[in-house]
Parts: C-alpha cells; sequence; structure tokens
C-alpha cells in the first residue's frame, strides 16, 4: 500500500473540526483524521507493506520550468516556493510525522519530486506483490497496470467510506478508454482535459469525454497530433485548429502530467513491512496524552498489532 500523506491530511483537516484541540489548544483534527483513515485502510485492507509517500518538493521546478501556470494559484504569498496552508495545519504536520515513526510506519520522499513521483517511482520498480495507490488524486490513475505486478488506485476523491477500487478493467470502463493501455491513455486524455485545480489549462472546447474518445481513435496523444497535422479526416476542422492553437502547451503538458518513474526515493528505514514489532507503544501512548488525539492512536495501534 502506497498511501499519499498529505492527501490524506489536508482531506482530514477539512472534514473535521477544529475544534479538536491539543490540551494546551493546539489544534490535532488534522492528526486524529489522519490516524483514523490509516487504521481504517489498514484493517480492512491487511496491506502486507505499507509506505507512506511525501512531498519533498510540492511544486517541483522541473514542471513549473515546463509549465510556469502549475500549481501558481496555490503558492503561499509570503514564500513563493512554499504551498499555501491553513495556518491550524502547518503545526499538524510534524505531529503526523511523529507518530508515524512512532507506528514504525516506513516514509519515503524523493529530493526535487512530489509525492505523486514517489509513488509512481515504487510502483514501477515492485516486482514482487501487488499494490495498491491510496490517493485523492485522479492522475494518479495514471499508474494502474495489470503486470509484471498489479496496480490498482483506490481512489478516495469523495472520502474513504466511499472509495472506489481502480485497475485497468475499471480505469478503462468509466472513461471509455483501451482498457490495454487504460493508464498511459488517462495520462494523454488528463493532458487534453486539463485540470484547473493544477494550473492546467487543457485545451479549450475539449472536454473530458472528447478527449477520450480522440485519444481512443487515434491510439495515444503523439497519434493524435500527427493525425491533425496530417489533416485526418477523423478530425474536424474545427478539432484541428483547436489542437494548433493549444501547440505550445501540449509540448508541455506530458512533462508535466505524467509522473516520474525513476525519481531517487529514499525510505527512511529498509523495512517497509507493516509493522508489528517496530510499534513503539509507550511512545505513542505519550504522543497520545500530549496531543489529546484520544482513541484515533488506540485505532492506528490496535489496527497495526492486530
Amino acid at each position: 500500500m502506497l498511501v499519499d500523506s498529505a492527501g490524506l491530511w489536508f482531506r482530514s483537516y477539512y472534514a473535521l473540526p477544529d475544534s479538536l484541540t491539543s490540551p494546551d489548544g493546539i489544534p490535532v483534527n488534522s492528526v486524529r483524521g489522519f490516524c483514523d483513515m490509516l487504521a481504517k485502510l489498514i484493517a480492512d485492507r491487511r496491506p502486507g507493506r505499507l509506505v507512506a509517500c511525501l512531498d519533498a518538493d510540492w511544486r517541483p521546478q522541473f514542471r513549473v520550468d515546463a509549465l510556469p501556470s502549475y500549481k501558481a494559484h496555490r503558492v503561499a504569498e509570503a514564500d513563493p516556493a512554499e504551498e499555501e496552508v491553513p495556518d491550524a495545519l502547518s503545526p499538524q504536520i510534524p505531529v503526523i510525522m511523529e507518530v508515524l515513526d512512532a507506528a514504525g510506519i516506513t516514509t519515503a520522499e524523493a529530493t526535487g519530486y512530489e509525492a505523486d513521483d514517489v509513488i509512481g517511482a515504487l510502483a514501477e520498480r515492485e516486482q514482487r506483490d501487488a499494490v495498491e495507490v491510496v490517493t485523492g488524486d485522479r492522475d494518479l490513475f495514471q499508474l494502474v497496470r495489470t503486470g509484471p505486478t498489479p496496480v490498482r488506485v483506490i481512489y478516495i476523491g469523495a472520502g474513504l467510506a466511499k472509495a472506489q477500487d481502480y485497475g485497468p478493467d475499471e480505469l478503462a470502463e468509466r472513461y471509455a478508454l483501451s482498457a490495454g493501455r487504460a493508464g498511459d491513455d488517462y495520462a494523454d486524455m488528463a493532458v487534453l482535459r486539463g485540470d484547473p485545480s493544477d494550473g492546467l489549462p487543457g485545451v479549450a472546447g475539449i472536454g473530458e469525454k472528447t478527449a477520450a474518445k480522440l485519444i481512443t481513435q487515434f491510439g495515444s496523444l503523439h497519434g493524435l497530433l500527427t493525425a491533425a497535422r496530417d489533416r485526418h479526416p477523423g478530425l474536424t476542422p474545427r478539432q484541428r485548429g483547436k489542437l494548433a492553437d493549444a501547440a505550445e502547451y501540449l509540448a508541455a503538458a506530458p512533462a508535466v502530467v505524467r509522473v516520474v518513474r525513476d525519481a531517487p526515493v529514499e525510505l527512511d528505514r529498509e523495512d517497509d513491512a507493516l509493522p508489528r514489532d517496530a510499534v513503539d507503544v509507550e511512545r505513542l501512548a505519550d504522543l497520545q496524552r500530549r496531543w489529546g488525539l484520544g482513541t484515533s492512536v488506540d485505532r492506528l495501534r490496535d489496527a497495526l498489532l492486530g
């Protein structure tokens, strides 16, 4: 199980009231929600190995160089290198990291890369076990595969209670893509469609359904652009015009949308097996008391030791 950690703690922060505080009044809603979500994932899905994946760089320079609008609307006013994070969330992230360490859960990051790239690299190189990617980010649908080991995405965009399990077949059915290359098709479709939340404008006038249809019709984004240059009769003059108008964006966007499969990932410990002996029960209890984390830590501990 590869967990998009920031996705979980942001989701927890917005899902729970900041009236959940430590004994000295510091909000811990994100910490408690994160622990609860992780506990449920472990208890329900019983992964043999688990890695909490982190952003070493939430807006990598290579993506900004390719497309300056990438996540530009999220930049903090005080520091252009920092992401705009709610004031009440920032101090909770170190607490989450302490909990992960005390729980014996492996974390991973790659200097200069996002958590998406960490997840992509770990999934790409996995040759032994089936992989489940837990995320609320649809971009990671591009990772699904059947072999050499299966990779599936547990999508929690609508919350953990409404999690959706996507492999190549489910992804192909959901978006009318080719089952044999559903992950690659999704990435190409995402380039055409764009994503305002990431500062990706997409191609004007080409929405999700049309993007999927064009990618499956011509086999890939490269095939589509070749067809447009060759004035293929399967494209309308209007579609060719829209693609031509977006030529600069289409040249840059694939490097932004596609995850890096060979990012230099570093794990904080050698063994990413689901911890049992590695759980520091006393330290977890101390964190629980110090931060007022209540039964959330109990549930996480019980899921790990159960």
